[in-house]
C-alpha cells in the first residue's frame, strides 16, 4: 500500500480536534500534505521507540481526546513494552498506526525484523493483551480500521504493511522541531483552553 494514500484516508476522519503524533522522517512531510488541516494538531516526534508512548502520555492526560499514535515498525521495535503499558492502562482514546514498511528507510533503508517474515506485530500487540490489534494490506481494509479504530472505546492498533516508496513531488515540511513544539502546545492551549508554557521570565 501507499503510504500517503493511506494518511489521506486516516485524514479525512479526524478533525483538528484530535492529537496526533508521528515520527520523524518522510512520513512527517507527507502527512503534512495528506492531512493539511492537521497541521497545527500534530507533533513530530524525532527520537525512535518514542511516539506511541507519548501519544499514550496524552491520551491518558486529555482523556476525552481522539489521541492518534502514527509510528512506524522501527520505532515501535525499538520500544516494544510499550505495548505492555498501553494494554495494562486501556485508555479508551487511543488509536495506533503502524507504518511497516520493513525498513528503517530515514537511513537509507536497512530491514527492519518484520521482513524476515516471523515478526508480526499486530502478533506482538495481541500477546500483550491488546484485543483489536490487526494488519492491513488493502486500502479498504486500512481506511475499514480506522473508522473502527476511531469509534473504539479501548486501544486499537492497526499495522498497515506499506511500499517505502516516498510520495513524489510532495511540499516539504518548512518548520523546524523547535517551531513544531511551540505550534504544537499553543494549539493544546486553544482548544483546552488552558496554559502549558507560560511566557518567559526573561521577556
Amino acid at each position: 500500500m501507499s503510504r500517503y494514500e493511506c494518511m489521506k484516508l486516516l485524514g479525512a476522519r479526524l478533525t483538528d480536534d484530535a492529537l496526533v503524533i508521528l515520527s520523524l522522517g518522510g512520513a512527517v512531510d507527507e502527512w503534512y500534505n495528506a492531512a493539511p488541516h492537521m497541521r497545527e494538531a500534530s507533533l513530530f516526534q524525532q527520537q525512535l521507540g518514542c511516539v506511541t508512548p507519548e501519544a499514550f502520555g496524552l491520551a491518558v492526560g486529555l482523556p476525552h481526546r481522539q489521541i492518534v499514535s502514527l509510528d512506524t515498525d522501527g520505532g515501535l521495535l525499538f520500544n516494544l513494552g510499550a505495548l505492555a503499558t498501553v494494554s495494562n492502562e486501556q485508555p479508551k482514546n487511543l488509536f495506533i498506526v503502524v507504518w511497516d514498511n520493513e525498513s528503517y528507510q530515514s537511513i537509507g533503508g536497512p530491514r527492519t525484523h518484520t521482513r524476515q517474515g516471523r515478526v508480526d506485530l499486530a502478533g506482538i500487540a495481541r500477546g500483550a493483551g491488546i484485543e483489536h490489534a490487526y494488519t492491513a494490506t488493502t486500502l479498504e481494509d486500512f481506511d475499514a480500521h480506522c473508522a473502527a479504530g476511531l469509534a473504539a472505546e479501548e486501544p486499537y492498533v492497526l499495522v498497515a504493511k506499506t511500499d517505502g516508496i516516498l510520495e513524489p513531488g510532495i511540499k516539504r515540511k518548512h518548520s523546524d522541531g523547535r517551531e513544531d513544539k511551540y505550534i504544537f502546545v499553543r494549539h493544546v492551549e486553544s482548544i483546552e483552553n488552558i496554559t502549558i508554557m507560560g511566557p518567559s521570565e526573561h521577556n
